[in-house]
């Protein structure tokens, strides 16, 4: 691990001077390569999948983990769309001049090394591995155990990519073990040589990580997200958002945990909204309202509305007005993505601007909490913090910035 500490140590300089003509080479050829190499990714994957279904693992962890044709086609063209996206490295973010002639930009460099530590997800691997590359970044990942073989297969296809572009193949470094003690490096910075952690995974991770990191962290701990449903929400929109929001996919961190309904609009809404749930699978524990409208909701706990499932399950009430929404998303929430359905642009307004989410939306799906959908071409993770990056981590946020200044000479009184 320290030998491979310094190694991406060195390859990061490399990278960070890298032209974007050089870095596009690579993801190009990282594409190519993902393509050539579906054969090997996939029967890796089977071995996971398979190992993970020994184990008794979860149809939701089994969903993040499997990789199919689509899914492999999904990473290549991820990689096509960080290739396409402008090289944020060099830009002049902001520049104004002085009164003693001195002109001040503001410029993005590159954060340095990156650290990613994921679970299950081997789609990570090279997501991941093309953002921190694009942002002029090097980085070293850390694939959960689960997809340990899937990931090595992935990263095989990102080091040829590399080689190709004349770039250090350390640039893009993979932790050679399972064993738990090389994450406890990571969290310690290895020695000097990581800048940032980004960890993607369960709660525990997270929590491990934001605890015992000793450099800083760009993460989210849960993704308890809402979709409210206003008394001048359209009907069929409001269904449709909210089948969406929860039934998509379960698994992902956008995906709905919450329904609330305006008690306006409860009589028209509340039933259908909840019948439709139960039809499609999922189970909807709610409060005395949702209970009284479908003998088969069961009745929330306190720890539900708080509760990030991952799963087909959702916690339903009945709230007074976008006030009342505002008021209990504050209270439950977990500042990750939240929803309003309505005609009221007031309301929307106002849930906008006074809901303290990353990630706030009028009239769409909680599911689009995802650096694809936001043009970021991928995203290394959603965070909820308030410092440097919030929201999808794409390659704009995995930059920070120096301040370039040009005198004539200037001396200081």
């Amino acid at each position: 691990m320290q030998a491979l500490g310094r190694e991406v140590r060195e390859a990061a300089r490399a990278v960070a001077l890298a032209p974007a003509a050089q870095k596009n080479r690579a993801l190009a050829a990282m594409t190519e390569a993902i393509r050539a190499s579906r054969a090997a990714i996939l029967a890796a994957n089977a071995q996971d999948v398979a190992q993970a279904k020994a184990a008794q693992a979860s149809a939701a962890f089994i969903d993040r983990l499997a990789l199919n044709d689509t899914r492999v086609e999904a990473m290549a063209a991820g990689l096509e769309a960080i290739r396409k996206l402008k090289d944020p490295v060099g830009s002049v973010m902001a520049a104004w001049r002085r009164p003693n002639g001195m002109r001040i930009e503001r410029v993005r460099v590159p954060l340095g090394v990156v650290g990613v530590i994921y679970e299950s997800r081997p789609n990570v691997t090279a997501d991941a591995g093309a953002l921190c590359l694009k942002a002029g970044n090097a980085v070293v990942l850390r694939s959960g155990s689960d997809s340990f073989r899937s990931s090595q297969a992935i990263h095989a296809a990102l080091v040829a990519g590399l080689r190709e572009a004349e770039l250090p193949a350390a640039a893009i470094s993979l932790v050679p073990t399972r064993e738990r003690e090389a994450v406890g490096m990571m969290l310690a910075g290895l020695g000097g040589a990581i800048d940032v952690l980004v960890p993607r995974g369960g709660k525990s991770l997270v929590a491990r990580v934001q605890s015992e990191a000793r450099i800083p962290v760009f993460a989210h701990l849960e993704g308890v997200c809402h979709v409210y449903v206003d008394a001048k929400a359209k009907p069929a929109m409001a269904k449709a958002i909210v089948l969406n929001a929860k039934m998509r996919r379960t698994g992902v961190c956008g995906a709905a945990e919450t329904l609330l309904v305006d008690r306006k609009a409860a009589p028209k809404l509340l039933k259908p909204l909840v019948a439709m749930l139960l039809d499609a699978g999922c189970e909807v524990r709610g409060d005395a309202a949702t209970q009284a409208v479908d003998a088969r909701v069961k009745p929330a706990s306190e720890i539900d509305w708080s509760t990030e499932y991952l799963d087909a399950i959702i916690t339903a009430g009945v709230v007074d007005g976008v006030d009342g929404a505002i008021a209990h998303i504050e209270r439950y929430g977990s500042h990750h993505t939240d929803a309003i359905v309505t005609e009221d642009n007031k309301a929307a307004e106002k849930f906008l601007r006074e809901v303290d989410s990353a990630i706030v939306l009028h009239n769409a799906s909680t599911q689009f909490a995802d650096g694809g959908e936001f043009g970021f071409g991928a995203e290394i993770g959603i965070a909820t913090g308030r410092l440097h990056a919030r929201g999808p981590v794409g390659v704009e946020q995995l930059t920070t910035f120096n301040y370039r200044i040009r005198g004539s000479g200037q001396t200081r009184p």
